[in-house]
């Protein structure tokens, strides 16, 4: 298990998504339309805020003046703040508030493909990349087969990484909405 996953400048925050299966998955909820950074402080954000990230107490709490409050955990506050109540909700009902069990109880690939889909806001380039940290820092065998050829979050094991992986990933983007258009 990694000590910390530098996705964000702040390292308490980076040893928090290491540390808590639930905060990795909040930061991946978040990472639309804001940067990588910016999205995964967001879950250190929201339990400096709310005292806790426990996903029960996360689904049953007014979270939209948490993401509203300055700084804003996010740039769309209201519906970020309505997907990770989702996202709580979905964990302590789906797996006992224990995000973790969504990949050390998949039975494979597809399992833990179908367990990522079913989570509120989680399409292909989510659980691809969430696949990718799966398997790359965290060493879930199952999530291999979901991580991409393409740099993803996965292969960022510094802050000097992270730079580079954000250069990827704009190249990347910008083929890949080449190639949708072409179409």
């Amino acid at each position: 298990m990694p000590e910390a996953l530098w996705f964000t400048d702040d390292e308490e925050a980076c040893r928090l998504l290491a540390d808590d299966p639930f905060a990795l998955l909040v930061g991946f909820a978040l990472d639309q339309q804001v940067t990588v950074q910016q999205a995964f402080l967001g879950p250190l954000r929201l339990k400096q805020r709310l005292g806790t990230l426990e996903p029960r107490a996360v689904a049953d709490a007014d979270l939209e003046p948490l993401f509203r409050e300055k700084p804003a955990i996010h740039r769309f506050p209201g519906a970020m703040a309505e997907r990770v109540r989702e996202l709580a909700a979905t964990v302590a009902d789906e797996y006992g508030g224990d995000a973790s069990r969504l990949w050390t109880e998949a039975a494979d690939g597809a399992d833990l493909r179908r367990r990522i889909s079913a989570l509120p806001g989680f399409g292909e380039m989510k659980i691809k990349s969430l696949g990718a940290v799966l398997a790359k820092r965290f060493g879930v065998a199952a999530a291999a087969e979901l991580a991409p050829a393409h740099p993803t979050l996965g292969d960022v094991d510094s802050p000097a990484a992270l730079a580079g992986y954000q250069a990827a990933k704009k190249a990347h983007k910008a083929e890949w909405l080449a190639s949708k258009s072409a179409r």
